[in-house]
């Protein structure tokens, strides 16, 4: 499933117009966006937790050259899955 297919089924859900699902598909998604740019958590119940995590520097290779190459500290998204939506997929 893509961006698309998640907006038909909107659209199929609640109707109106393919213009207005895409709108609720993108306010949701910039929702969650802006929150873990804020570091706040994101909680969706039956669905899962987004959060953020901060990655410490560190030094990597690089596979083609061999060459150490220092990657700088980052904040990174991070994802839990709901027990809901664990048992669902089993």
């Amino acid at each position: 499933m893509n961006k698309q297919s998640l907006i038909d089924a909107v659209h199929d859900k609640i109707g109106g117009t393919k213009v207005q699902a895409e709108q609720a598909v993108d306010t949701i998604i910039e929702a969650i966006v802006n929150s873990l740019k804020k570091g706040e958590e994101v909680s969706i119940a039956g669905l899962g937790i987004f959060s953020t995590k901060q990655r410490a520097a560190r030094t990597a290779r690089n596979p083609r050259t061999g060459e150490a190459i220092q990657v700088a500290a980052m904040k990174v998204p991070k994802f839990r899955a709901a027990k809901a939506l664990k048992d669902a997929v089993k």
